[in-house]
């Protein structure tokens, strides 16, 4: 999957405007408004869905959290911006957060993850700053094409203070903020990924 920014026509239509008539032109893409930029990305492929499933499989036994795809986080960094990570831990109460365009309050999100396309830097790089900004605690990163998963904790100051880096071989365990005791298993989940 690629994100690749689109321009804005001339005409006086917000930007949510914009990407929700993307969406509607074109069923299936993923659309997201960061930095006051549209993102478009195709769906995903098969690999990159067995990762995010095999990553989610730990959360549906917790209990006191939901582990959802592609639900909106409404951004705090613009006043229409927006991102859908691939996968969101959030609280049960999370339907009391809705802010519009269904989009959520970043305080009902507990970890966000993504797993790498072709749009490899646009997660690596521009969603680690608009994550931290939201104050997401966690954001997981399946990164396919540099066969590694990033943890990143701690936001604080539009950044965040904690980035490890694991490799095959290891296993990761996640804060115990994200509702309770999550274990990785580095290798299996980038295998899954592998195209």
């Amino acid at each position: 999957m690629s994100a690749a920014a689109v321009e804005r026509p001339h005409e006086n239509r917000s930007q949510i405007a914009d990407a929700n008539h993307i969406m509607e032109s074109i069923p299936g893409l993923r659309v997201e408004i960061i930095g006051d930029q549209i993102l478009v990305t195709p769906p995903p492929d098969g690999p990159h869905s067995e990762a995010l499933m095999l990553f989610a499989a730990p959360f549906l036994n917790i209990g006191l959290v939901r582990a959802l795809p592609g639900i909106g986080l409404w951004l705090p960094s613009g006043p229409e911006d927006y991102a859908i990570p691939d996968l969101s831990v959030v609280d049960d109460d999370y339907r009391d957060h809705l802010v519009e365009n269904n989009c959520y309050d970043p305080t009902c999100f507990r970890l966000v993850m993504e797993v790498t396309s072709s749009n490899w830097k646009t997660d690596l790089q521009v969603k680690v700053a608009y994550y931290a900004k939201a104050r997401i605690p966690v954001y997981v990163i399946v990164d396919r094409k540099h066969q590694r998963l990033h943890v990143l904790t701690e936001p604080a100051a539009g950044r965040y203070a904690t980035h490890g880096i694991h490799i095959p071989g290891e296993l990761v365990t996640l804060p115990e903020s994200v509702g309770g005791k999550v274990v990785l298993d580095v290798e299996r989940l980038l295998k899954a990924g592998l195209s």
